[in-house]
């Protein structure tokens, strides 16, 4: 079964690859060991991480999956949320900030007494995406997001902290890494991609992590349990792929607004699967013959 990955490390966009990773209390040390590169400049060394339960924030299997599960947290109390989102979805942004509403709230001091103040909290998403409005930015992967006014651009609540890792953006090669933290980027961006372990990540929390990828390592139910979590992410990411081709699709159509381009197409996918004529779905969308056969086409 083992001889069936080309890959010979795991790719920790998916949820077993992330979880092995970082999300098992033996490898907690892992994960305090990415997080202080990221965070100590601001916060000082984080020195502790508590794993919680998921079902805490969610009732549904879809919001247990959606949900941060890696709490982390420094000596003047800090927390700190981690999520690996392996997808783009809708209302992702919407999402980071209703779950950073959990460890808001747990913060609180408990009692009749208690004055309101809180500890600082980070929601950082490792993403496997692009978020559309940022795609011109091409050298950009790491946002620093806070409340601030938008006339002086000062920040008004430092304590409530987005960080997004647009992962696709990371391009520096193994040459071009100057820091302990452009090789934590490196190997989250190319792990399941190497066949051996670089020369300039030849330390031993990196060695200990490209041990604890390899596949050919893995008992048989824990490579069966990778096999279902890969394929679930390719389906996702070939999903992703397909919405991406219509979006072009879209644009080459008419130049319309995308959303009602969108509508249209949607339109036409159903009406062909109901086996309406070309002049029926003419007269349904405003489209042309051939702009309904390209979509035809896509299909």
């Amino acid at each position: 079964m083992i001889e069936d990955f080309k890959e010979k490390y795991i790719n920790p966009f998916t949820d077993y690859g992330f979880k092995r990773l970082f999300g098992e209390e033996l490898n907690k040390d892992l994960l305090l060991d990415f997080l202080n590169e990221l965070l100590q400049a601001e916060q000082g060394r984080i020195t502790e991480i508590t794993y919680l339960k998921t079902d805490k924030l969610g009732t549904s299997e879809d919001e247990r999956k959606a949900i941060f599960d890696l709490y982390c947290e420094n000596e003047r109390g800090e927390k700190f949320i981690v999520e690996l989102q392996k997808t783009k979805q809708k209302f992702f942004k919407d999402r980071t900030i209703y779950y950073s509403s959990f460890p808001i709230r747990e913060s609180a001091l408990r009692g009749s007494d208690w004055n309101f103040e809180l500890k600082a909290i980070y929601t950082i998403a490792i993403l496997d995406f692009v978020f559309d409005e940022d795609k011109d930015q091409k050298d950009k992967y790491l946002y620093n997001v806070k409340l601030s006014d938008i006339e002086t651009n000062k920040v008004f609540y430092d304590k409530l902290t987005f960080v997004y890792l647009e992962m696709p953006k990371f391009n520096k090669t193994i040459y071009e890494l100057e820091t302990r933290f452009d090789k934590w980027l490196y190997i989250i961006r190319n792990l399941n991609k190497l066949d051996r372990i670089p020369e300039q990540l030849k330390e031993n929390t990196f060695e200990r992590l490209f041990e604890l990828a390899e596949i050919a390592k893995f008992s048989n139910e824990e490579v069966r349990t990778y096999e279902d979590s890969l394929k679930t992410y390719r389906d996702l990411k070939n999903s992703i792929d397909t919405a991406r081709e219509e979006g072009e699709l879209i644009g080459k159509i008419e130049g319309k607004k995308e959303g009602i381009l969108e509508g249209k197409i949607e339109v036409v996918k159903n009406a062909l699967k109901e086996k309406m004529s070309v002049d029926v779905i003419i007269k349904l969308t405003g489209l042309t013959e051939n702009e309904i056969n390209t979509i035809k086409n896509g299909l």
